[in-house]
């Protein structure tokens, strides 16, 4: 059963990257402009807008870090200097190497954990920006950082555990990055972040889950998670903007065995029926792949599949869809159509299709 996404349809476009934060830096309470004199305020817009410039300096850079991880200075100054990091790494390229051959991640990694809030979201989001550098995530990993970014995952604020599920993400495109994200714990707290985050954080956490469910284990962390649920949940409601991703990270489980199980425990045989027939031709092609592959093994899931009036619309799909989202119709309708003595002796390990 082992399939990539490349079986069923082209997952590009449903996941984009996260990029750097999009939050308003000057504007949210706890910022550096967010109160003080006129006089002070107007001394830090000027070296926040010196730090969006796109050439600094060494020394500037090395300036900033000090103020950050020096024992004498105010929460205020190192608000100042965690947000100057997490701008400049948001704003140039070339400052994301010079930040991180400078020594910041170990003193960025230490707010992360930090009782003050603010600080902890500029640390986050700085490490998010930075984790943008290819050449950075190694290095971000050994300096420890999976860790307490799951951990602000678990307890940020809103924005916060967004870029930490961001940050997560970046770093998880390296293959042993994803095993330690899973082993210290992330995938149940980005399963809630899919359930009860706002937009923009269930679409962090889907794409995040989408990448780390490369792995096995992780599938299996995942599946433990309940995250099968809020995905049908998503993908039942269009409103949400949310149907491709939910479908693409559910066909990512279902290639294991506890994952067809899960999906048609969780009721997911009615609502992929629905989409094949409702959908756009993106959530056509992946809910017939999704289908076919909980149905390869299992009788009793065809005849699910045949209740609730899927041949109809798979018959159109292999008629009108893409030439994948055709193959799959095609496949799925002739498994379909079999009689039960075709189905031999396959069977779905676990609770599906005990035939």
């Amino acid at each position: 059963m082992g399939r990539s996404f490349s079986d069923a349809a082209d997952c590009s476009g449903p996941f984009s990257e996260c990029n750097s934060d999009s939050s308003g830096e000057f504007s949210r309470p706890g910022s550096p402009l967010s109160g003080g004199s006129g006089s002070g305020r107007a001394a830090i817009l000027h070296r926040l807008l010196i730090s969006c410039a796109a050439d600094n300096s060494d020394e500037f850079i090395h300036g900033i870090i000090s103020d950050l991880e020096s024992p004498s200075s105010s929460i205020d100054l190192q608000r100042q200097a965690a947000m100057e990091l997490r701008l400049l790494a948001k704003h140039n390229p070339e400052n994301r190497l010079k930040i991180g051959r400078a020594g910041a991640f170990r003193p960025l990694i230490s707010l992360l954990s930090h009782s003050d809030p603010v600080l902890q979201e500029n640390g986050v989001t700085a490490i998010l920006n930075l984790s943008l550098c290819d050449e950075n995530k190694d290095m971000i990993a050994a300096a420890g950082a999976i860790k307490p970014l799951v951990r602000a995952l678990k307890n940020g604020t809103p924005v916060t555990r967004e870029n930490a599920a961001c940050a997560l993400l970046r770093l998880s495109q390296i293959d042993e990055h994803k095993i330690a994200i899973g082993i210290f714990g992330a995938i149940p707290h980005l399963v809630n972040l899919l359930q009860t985050g706002g937009p923009r954080g269930k679409k962090d956490a889907s794409t995040a889950l989408y990448s780390l469910c490369s792995t096995k284990e992780n599938k299996i962390r995942a599946i433990q998670a309940g995250i099968v649920r809020p995905l049908l949940d998503l993908m039942a409601d269009p409103d949400t903007g949310m149907v491709d991703k939910a479908a693409y990270v559910l066909y990512n489980l279902v290639s294991l065995p506890e994952g067809r199980a899960a999906a048609v425990e969780e009721d997911g045989i009615p609502v992929l029926v629905e989409i094949v027939e409702v959908g756009t031709q993106r959530q056509k092609e992946i809910a017939a792949a999704t289908l076919l592959v909980i149905c390869e093994e299992s009788f009793s899931c065809r005849a699910m599949v045949a209740r609730e009036g899927a041949i109809p619309p798979l018959v159109a799909l292999s008629e009108s869809g893409s030439s994948r989202a055709k193959q799959k119709a095609v496949a799925l309708v002739e498994l379909l159509r079999q009689p039960r003595a075709a189905a031999g002796g396959c069977r779905v390990r676990g609770a599906v299709g005990a035939d």
